[in-house]
Parts: C-alpha cells; sequence; structure tokens
C-alpha cells in the first residue's frame, strides 16, 4: 500500500510537509534573539531570562524520546495533526503571559508540542520511496530554514510589534498549517504493534547494539550545544557595549546563518563518498576555526559575519554526515534510530546553553567563548576517537 501511495501522492504534499516542518520547528528558536526584549517586560535578568531557551530545548529533546517513537505505533497524520493543535494553544498563552514562570513553563510545551517537525522528516521517506533522498532532502531544507529564520523573523516581529507578536502570529501560522496538513497528508498506517513500553524499550536496546550511534549522537549533542550557546549569547554580546544593536539587527545575523546551511551539504558528500571521518575532521575544525576567530577578534563585526557562516556550515555538515552514518545502521529502524540521535542532539542542546547562560554570568563574552571552545574540542575528541574504533557490521534491510 506504501509503495502504491508513493505513486500517488499529490504534488503539493512534499512542499507543504516541508513548510510545516520549518514553521513548527521554528518555534523553538523565536525566543533566543529577543530574550533581552522579553526580560525586560517581566523585570528578568539576562540569566533568568536565558533559561527560557535551555528549558524550550530541554522540552524538546524529551519530546523527541518520549513522543516521536508514537510515530511508529499511531496514525502519523493524527499525530501531527494533534500535536501542531496544541502547539498553537500554547503559543497563545505564551502571547498573554505576565510572567517569568508562565513563560518557563509554556517554553518547555512549545519544545514538547514541536516535535510533528521531526514526524515529519521520516514520514516523507515512506510517501515517497522512489525519489526518498530528494524528498528527505526537500523537508531537512525546510527544517533548517525554520530554525535558522526563526532568529530573523523574531527580530523583526519584536522590532515593528513587540515580541509577543511574535508567539501570537506563529500560533496562527501552525493553525493554518495543520488544516492545510488535514485536508492534503494521506493516511500512514502504523507499523509497530507492540504496546508503548515495548516501543521504548526496542528504542533504548539501539543505544546498547551500536557503537557508531552513541558516537554520533554524542558528536551531535557537543556540535550543537556550541551552536545553542553561540546563539543564547550573542543576543548579549550585541545588544552591549560596544554595539548596542535592537533585536532587528541581531536578527539579521540569521539570514547569513541560512547561507552557511545552504553551503553544509557540498560539504556532506563527503560521507557519500565513503569519507566520514574526512568529512567530520573537516566540519569540526570549522566550528573550532570559527570560535578562536571571534575569541581573538570579540568586536569586530566582520569576523563576526564570517564566524556565524563558517560556524553554521561545520554544525550543519556535522549533522548531515551524522545521519548518513546512522541510517545506513538498520534499514527497518530509522524512526527509532533517529529518536536517540535527536533526544540526545537537543538534550545538549539544553546543556550547552545552560553552560553558556552560565559562562556569560561569570565571564561574559570571553567566558562564553572558553565554554564554546571547550566543547567544540571534545567534539573533534569524539571524532577521533570513532575514527580509531572498529567498524559496525551494517545489517541488511530485511534484517
Amino acid at each position: 500500500m506504501l509503495a502504491e501511495q508513493s505513486t500517488k501522492i499529490r504534488p503539493v504534499v512534499i512542499p507543504l510537509m516541508a513548510i510545516s516542518a520549518g514553521i513548527i520547528v521554528a518555534n523553538v528558536y523565536y525566543n533566543q534573539p529577543i530574550l533581552k526584549e522579553i526580560g525586560l517586560s517581566v523585570n528578568a535578568g539576562e540569566a533568568e531570562v536565558g533559561k527560557i531557551s535551555m528549558i524550550a530545548q530541554l522540552g524538546y529533546g524529551l519530546g523527541m524520546f518520549f513522543l516521536l517513537p508514537l510515530g511508529d505505533k499511531v496514525n502519523w497524520k493524527n499525530l501531527i495533526i494533534g500535536l501542531s493543535a496544541l502547539l498553537a494553544i500554547t503559543l497563545v498563552m505564551i502571547a498573554f503571559s505576565s510572567s517569568l514562570l508562565q513563560i518557563c513553563i509554556l517554553s518547555f510545551f512549545v519544545g514538547l508540542f514541536s516535535v510533528p517537525a521531526q514526524i515529519i522528516l521520516p514520514m516523507a521517506a515512506t510517501l515517497d520511496k522512489v525519489n526518498r533522498g530528494a524528498t528527505v532532502g526537500k523537508v531537512f531544507s525546510g527544517i533548517l530554514v525554520g530554525i535558522l529564520g526563526a532568529r530573523v523573523t523574531a527580530g523583526l516581529l519584536t522590532e515593528w510589534l513587540g515580541w509577543r507578536s511574535v508567539f501570537a502570529i506563529s500560533a496562527f501560522m501552525v493553525m493554518i498549517m495543520g488544516v492545510l496538513l488535514k485536508i492534503y497528508l494521506p493516511e500512514a498506517p502504523s507499523k509497530f504493534k507492540g504496546n508503548y513500553v515495548n516501543l521504548l524499550k526496542s528504542t533504548l536496546s539501539l543505544i546498547k547494539e551500536y557503537q557508531v550511534l552513541r558516537q554520533a549522537a554524542l558528536l551531535g549533542a557537543f556540535t550543537f550545544g556550541v551552536f545553542c550557546s553561540f546563539w543564547t549569547t550573542l543576543t548579549f554580546h550585541l545588544s552591549g557595549s560596544p554595539f548596542h544593536y535592537h533585536a532587528g539587527r541581531i536578527g539579521l545575523f540569521g539570514l547569513i546563518a541560512i547561507g552557511g546551511a545552504l553551503v553544509a551539504p557540498y560539504f556532506g558528500k563527503l560521507a557519500d563518498k565513503g569519507s566520514v571521518y574526512k568529512s567530520l575532521l573537516m566540519t569540526v575544525s570549522m566550528i573550532i576555526g570559527s570560535i578562536l576567530l571571534i575569541k581573538i577578534f570579540p568586536f569586530s563585526v566582520a569576523v563576526l559575519i564570517i564566524s556565524v557562516f563558517f560556524l553554521d556550515i561545520g554544525v550543519q555538515a556535522t549533522q548531515i554526515t551524522n545521519f548518513t552514518r546512522i541510517y545506513s545502521l538498520h534499514e527497518h529502524a530509522h524512526s527509532r534510530l533517529n529518536t536517540i540521535y535527536m533526544t540526545t542532539y537537543f538534550i545538549g542542546a539544553a546543556v550547552g546553553t545552560y553552560g553558556g547562560l552560565l559562562a556569560w554570568k561569570f565571564g561574559g563574552w570571553n567566558g562564553a567563548t572558553w565554554q564554546m571552545l571547550i566543547w567544540s574540542s571534545l567534539a573533534l575528541v569524539i571524532v577521533m576517537i570513532s575514527a580509531r574504533s572498529r567498524p559496525v557490521t551494517v545489517l541488511p534491510a530485511d534484517a
């Protein structure tokens, strides 16, 4: 049935899935360039308001583990639409929040209910088996643009209409996309017949079974932790002396990052040619080099622009290479492999964000960049260990 679906889905479905994934995942990142404005409205300091980013990332990471595996058990379409509806309601509540505590609690649920972005990705691969690579690439591009474009959108909307408008408008967009998905998404039956507990057990068993999965997940956690730490503390760095940038101008740095994301797949092609560790060495070294540049020239806008560009290439290309590694482990366990990888990935983001906030609190931009440099160096150590490990036997598709 699914094989037939791949030839019968309407042309609008895949672009709609890509746009929807981007709109949904953007909600985890809207807060980053507007933290100062949120803090001023609820009388909270930088360290306190910075927890909003950490909590949203934590909610997203936990959602990856507890909700993402459900894509193998329940109807994909109903799961996506149901979670999107809860996300829209939560966004409306944030727009009317009056205290930091309320915003923090609701931010956790924003992260939790943004999981449909990652459910849409494997669903797209299943719906269009004939052109699976191109289809997944389109949806993944939508997710990347959503992550990076969120900063631009949030900054500009806050500049024009205030920070609450960001979440109110996003709620409207999520509701519109939910209606369109209800109309156009085909039905996708569940594949896992066991109960929810068995589903989680089978997911956890993959951690012990695959060394490559463990290495890739840790590498993803450290590199994305650096990425989130950078963008959270960059807001404070650019809003202070000597820059004194407003939210709109800070958000524009996201455009540079989008350019980096578009270049990243070209570096990821090294993995397709069998040069996995060469690719990882290049991309992680790019991250370290970018941080060193901004550490040496902390007040140079030109250096910051260059560093943002190459930092984003390094982080996104590392993720693409990691996907190539883990999806080759077991053809029939992509959703569960993705659960382990992405859960670790976003928990790393939450911890990295919190580490960046602590470093900023005690050492300012200098302390934050030291923290990023340590994390990226640990990522390089993981790559070196991975290169020396024995290759894992890959199970055939019919295993």
